[in-house]
């Protein structure tokens, strides 16, 4: 099946993969951009596992405040490069981690955190579990996956607090 540029630039814009790797999945889906994207995604992830052991020292802290001044919060998100760190993506992914620790109010950042005698459900406590606020049909760790696999470094939330008045 010939698959045309215009179909390629679509994929690309919404997956941010690289051309070749959109004009593969795309003729392994036959051009179906549906099952490109699922396709992309899963080799995505299967690319950011392959980054996990790797060390991050580069990344940054991010502060949202909500409305009224009452509730906010600081986010650490690390990456290898501080060119990723910089990226408007990155940023952008900080500050929706920031928005997500206030309005659901996580304790912990991932299963692994928590002590074995909290019997409270993981994808109520645990940030990375937690569906995410604005499409509860993805939850926290896929949004840092799909960047890991964009970006191609492998991206992780170090720590975060929350703050409200009275608490």
């Amino acid at each position: 099946m010939e698959i045309s540029v215009d179909q390629i630039k679509a994929l690309r814009d919404l997956t941010g993969a690289g051309i070749m790797d959109c004009k593969r999945a795309l003729q392994e889906a036959n051009g179906d951009s549906s099952k490109a994207q699922q396709l992309l995604r899963t080799k995505g992830i299967a690319k950011a596992a392959d980054k996990v052991g790797r060390e991050t020292r580069e990344g940054l802290v991010e502060a949202y405040i909500h409305s009224g001044n009452r509730i906010g919060s600081l986010v650490e998100l690390n990456c290898e490069t501080d060119f990723v760190s910089r990226l408007p993506e990155f940023r952008e992914l900080a500050h929706q981690l920031a928005m997500q620790v206030v309005a659901m109010t996580p304790q912990y950042v991932d299963r692994s955190q928590m002590p074995a005698e909290d019997s409270r459900d993981p994808d109520e406590v645990c940030l990375l579990q937690q569906p995410y606020i604005k499409d509860n049909a993805r939850v926290i760790q896929d949004l840092v996956t799909d960047l890991s696999a964009r970006v191609g470094e492998h991206i992780l939330v170090r720590r975060f607090s929350r703050f409200a008045l009275g608490e």
